[in-house]
């Protein structure tokens, strides 16, 4: 047993292996069971794993800022993303070495480096959308994925155009595709899966694609390093120039392994989270009116870091993170010494979680919290442990301003600048993509072509 308690911490009675595959399969219905049987905190036991989670603000807040003596935020307890990203990944590492690589990569993703990036972003979405002929219906997420991988690869990797940057694009989607449904997501939780059993197996693909992944990113580093410009401004580059406290630079695999985090974390979460902003704002149109009144009042139609400013904009993408949020869970953190929380002593090796799912559904926080209310966030301040999509405390996710940036940028662009329609009347519904949450099916929208007046009559 993990631990021991003052009293039995509330598990579910299934089986461990049971649990998990619910877990892979059905994980918001897994944790809405629980939350209703169980209470504010309680134990799900996946597989090898044992995890406690708690969704209460005072209670997430003391796990997520006593990372020092009493709990620990160790990368170890991420392993099952150790093949997608590298063992050199932040996300992996824990303790002094996880502060100075945050330290290395945290800068340019704030402040007048972020704000570079702002124009960029509109053109690849415009340019992205332009594309499509009027009539012809899409799939919103495979062109919101084009936009965020787009961005990624030009202010991260500081590509623009050419062979290496087109074989990345068409390799590094393949491989997320691979784990972007609730059963083929099981490739991530049985790591066996991923074996290299001959040609036909998924194992076998994923070898391929990472063999070829790699020697372009190492390609591209060893280029860069060869050939250094004080005058970039991509992230590529200023983590090439950063160095820590002792004068210490990245190596190559480190460098590499970074780069797959923002590529993995900076594209697909953000993906997800401009389609299901697209749904919102066509199957609410009031939401849509209200954001077209907004843009044309305030002057930000075609000014991509004004749109960055709109509160009701804002508003919109954080409802949208709030009801689905793409990451259903905070980074756990680890017993290190004997804790209680809400009423239960926790030994140390208890692994603790966060539902940011459950937090963000909390009635007294969030009233109604099944409809979507942009509103909500007009009226009221939420506190970082009562809202978090991001996370909170040092495993923060290091780009969320940029994530939040392109949410604004693009959803503000795209219905300011473009006429699309709904090209199905059910209501889309969550379902798991890989470690994250995304949205069934995609959400198919028809294009309709350039907006001709910002705000129908």
């Amino acid at each position: 047993m993990l631990f021991s308690t003052m009293s039995s911490i509330p598990t579910p009675t299934t089986p461990r292996f049971i649990q998990l595959i619910n877990w892979i399969l059905r994980p918001l219905a897994v944790m809405d069971t629980h939350s209703r049987q169980l209470g504010d905190l309680f134990r799900m036991r996946l597989g090898q794993f044992d995890l406690v989670t708690a969704s209460k603000p005072d209670t997430l807040r003391y796990m997520l800022t006593h990372d020092s003596e009493e709990l620990s935020a160790p990368g170890e307890v991420n392993q099952i993303l150790k093949p997608l990203l590298g063992e050199n990944s932040v996300i992996l590492l824990d303790g002094e070495s996880h502060r100075r690589r945050r330290q290395l990569i945290m800068p340019p993703f704030h402040g007048e480096r972020l704000r570079a990036y702002a124009d960029l972003i509109q053109t690849l979405a415009r340019r992205a959308v332009s594309d499509l002929a009027p009539g012809e219906t899409f799939v919103a997420r495979d062109v919101m994925q084009q936009i965020t991988m787009r961005v990624i690869l030009q202010a991260v990797f500081g590509l623009h155009e050419g062979d290496r940057y087109h074989r990345l694009e068409i390799l590094l989607r393949d491989r997320i595709n691979l784990a972007s449904s609730p059963l083929t997501s099981s490739l991530i939780f049985f790591p066996v899966l991923q074996t290299d059993l001959g040609s036909w197996s998924p194992g076998a693909k994923i070898k391929a694609l990472a063999a070829e992944i790699d020697g372009l990113i190492y390609a591209e580093i060893r280029d860069r390093r060869a050939n250094p410009d004080p005058n970039r401004t991509d992230i590529l580059s200023l983590l090439l120039l950063a160095q820590d406290e002792t004068g210490k630079g990245m190596t190559d695999p480190e460098l590499r392994d970074e780069l797959m985090t923002l590529l993995v974390a900076g594209h697909e979460t953000t993906a997800t989270a401009l389609t299901w902003a697209l749904y919102w704002a066509h199957h609410l149109p009031e939401v849509q009116k209200n954001l077209l009144e907004e843009i044309q009042t305030s002057g930000a139609d075609g000014n991509a870091l004004a749109l960055t400013k709109l509160p009701y904009l804002s508003a919109v993408c954080n409802e949208t993170l709030r009801i689905y949020p793409v990451a259903m869970l905070t980074f756990a953190r680890r017993v290190e010494q004997p804790i209680e929380l809400e009423g239960y002593v926790l030994e140390p090796g208890t692994v603790v979680t966060g539902s940011i799912y459950l937090l963000h559904r909390r009635p007294e926080l969030y009233p109604d919290p099944e409809l979507f209310k942009p509103e909500r966030f007009l009226e009221r301040q939420y506190s970082a442990f009562e809202f978090m999509p991001f996370g909170a405390g040092e495993r923060r996710c290091v780009g969320a301003a940029l994530a939040q940036y392109e949410l604004k940028i693009v959803l503000g662009t795209l219905l300011s600048e473009f006429e699309f329609a709904l090209a199905d009347t059910q209501p889309a519904t969550p379902e798991r993509r890989g470690v994250t949450l995304g949205v069934k099916g995609g959400v198919k929208l028809i294009f309709k072509g350039k907006r001709q007046q910002l705000v129908p009559a």
